[in-house]
Formats: C-alpha cells, structure tokens, sequence
C-alpha cells in the first residue's frame, strides 16, 4: 500500500514541477533572461569587441604612419612645433660650442578650394661661447653673449594636391632683426624669394628647399645680407614609422663669399605619449666646408609637438 502512494505522489510531482516552472518564469520574466543570458556562450559578444579593438589599432598605425609621412614633408597641412636644439664645436681660436634652439612652428592655413598657405617660421635662442680667450681679445669675440637671434619667416603658396607628382610651394621670405644683442644678429631689413619641391613614394621623401635674402633697411654701421640658403634632402620611413634622414644645409654668403656646408644624418620617431603624438629626432652633423673660425661639427636633438586635425 504504501507503495503505491509513493509511485503515485512521484508521478504526480513529476506531472505538476514543469507547470510550476512554467508559472515562476511567467510571473518573473527577468528569470529567464537571466537564464539565457547565463547560458549564452560568451564568445558570441568577442566578434564585435575584437572587431573594434582591431579597428582602434589600425586608426592608430595609420594616423603614426600619416604623421611619420607629414613631418618630412615642409608642405603638410599639419600645424606642428619642432624645438630644434642645436650644439657646434670647435668654434675660433678658443675652440668654442655654440648652443642655439630654433623655434620653428608652422602654421598651414586653407586660402581657397585648392590653395593652402603654409607659415613657416624660425625663431633662435642662442648661447655663445667666447670664441677667442687670449688676452685682449674684443668683447665680441671674447665674451660670452646669450639672447634671441634674428627670425626667419616663410610664406609658402602651395597647391593642395601634387603637381605631376611634386609637391610644391613657392613665395616670399623675410628676415626680421629680432636679436636681443648685436653681437648675435645682423641689425638688418631683409627679403627674397623662397622655393620647396619635394616627391614623397615607396616610403621615401626627396627635394630641396631653397631661398634667398637680401637686406633693404637696418643699421648703417652693419653689413648687408646678401646670402643664398640651399637644403637637399632625403629621407626614408620604415613600417615602424623610424625616418632616416641626410640633408645639407647649406648657406652662401655673397658679401664675404664664403660657404657653409654642414651634412646632417638624423633619425627619427613618433611616439604617443598621454594620447598626444610627439616626435623625437636626433642627429649628427658635420661641416665639410666652412669659413675660419666655423665649427667643425655639431649635434642635434629635436622634439617636434604636432597637433593633427581630429
């Protein structure tokens, strides 16, 4: 007898548990997408995070790669601010070191549908050793003298788009006597012409940048400007987005007729640094023709703060 109670109670509890659950889920329709929700495979949700975290990637390396590309470009409508610093040794009779850091923000500004003008401009701050220590020599040369030297501005007209294949610029330059000190500027009113051409392809950058000035106005007892400025240059761009770079800067004075030729061999990186991209670059410079008394070589280290269009 008691038996078959407990067969029957079995079979009764077996009948009456599913409706139970049925009712519990009805009443409590969060229960069951919870239970969904739990018995989901969690890899369903990775295709579309894996997608976006790639993608992010991807936006990164090729925005370093578009930078890496603008910065040796002299042209790119890309407002950077290189703080170019710069050491030369072996200076006069006293073998001196000259220290000189070249602000040089450019500024791109958007004129017309197809033209950009690009502001280019180079600011020194100067640190003089003596250059002669013997005895008696004049202050200008026997002292040390620090302060700002003259600017250099640039005014580049250059097509948006390459002009069968070259990227170019073309317009005037001023030479402006902003040195805090005689002793570290030319006292002189200067202008001329200012040129760029350049190719960039299969991670190469190649052209020459070019002007030359002349003095209108300034103090009578200084010498005139009459100097050519000429810099070829060439770089390369790895996968990494590492540039290695040659360049000549090169500068001729009419008045005194005197070269200065100095090659540069730099290398250079964009990092992020805080989400905001920087470049590094560091070089090494030797002068393979010079005036007397000019340096025999010299060091560079640059940090460039770039401010590309969100």
């Amino acid at each position: 007898m008691k038996t078959k109670i407990i067969v029957g109670m079995s079979a009764f509890l077996l009948a009456a548990i599913p409706n139970l659950i049925g009712q519990d889920l009805a009443r409590n329709p969060g229960a069951d997408s919870v239970l969904l929700a739990y018995d989901q495979p969690h890899a369903a949700a990775a295709p579309a995070d894996a997608d976006n975290a790639v993608g992010a990637a991807a936006d990164a390396k090729d925005e370093e790669a578009d930078l890496a590309k603008k910065l040796n470009n002299p042209l790119a409508a890309l407002i950077s601010v290189p703080i170019q610093n710069n050491w030369d040794f072996g200076l006069g009779p006293a073998h001196a070191m000259q220290y000189k850091a070249n602000i040089q923000p450019v500024i791109p500004v958007s004129i017309s549908e197809n033209w950009n003008l690009i502001l280019r401009t180079i600011m020194p701050v100067i640190y003089q050793e003596a250059l002669d220590n013997r005895p008696g020599a004049p202050a200008s040369v026997g002292q040390s003298h620090s302060g700002l030297g003259d600017t250099t501005q640039s005014f580049f007209f250059s097509p948006k788009d390459p002009v069968d294949g070259w990227i170019l610029g073309a317009g005037p330059v001023a030479y402006i006597p902003t040195a805090t000190t005689s002793y570290l500027g030319s006292g002189q009113w200067g202008a001329g012409p200012t040129v760029v051409a350049l190719r960039q392809e299969h991670g190469f950058t190649y052209g020459i940048l070019a002007n030359q000035i002349w003095s209108f106005t300034g103090q009578q007892n200084r010498n005139e400007v009459n100097a050519a400025y000429v810099q070829p240059f060439v770089a390369y761009t790895t996968k990494t987005y590492t540039t290695f770079a040659v360049n000549s800067e090169s500068t001729y004075n009419w008045q005194a007729e005197q070269a200065t030729v100095p090659m540069n061999f730099m290398v250079q990186q964009v990092l992020k640094i805080a989400g905001h991209p920087i470049a590094f670059q560091a070089g090494y410079r030797y002068y393979i023709n010079k005036p007397d008394g000019g340096p025999d070589w010299g060091l560079r280290f640059t940090i460039t703060f770039l401010f590309p269009k969100k």
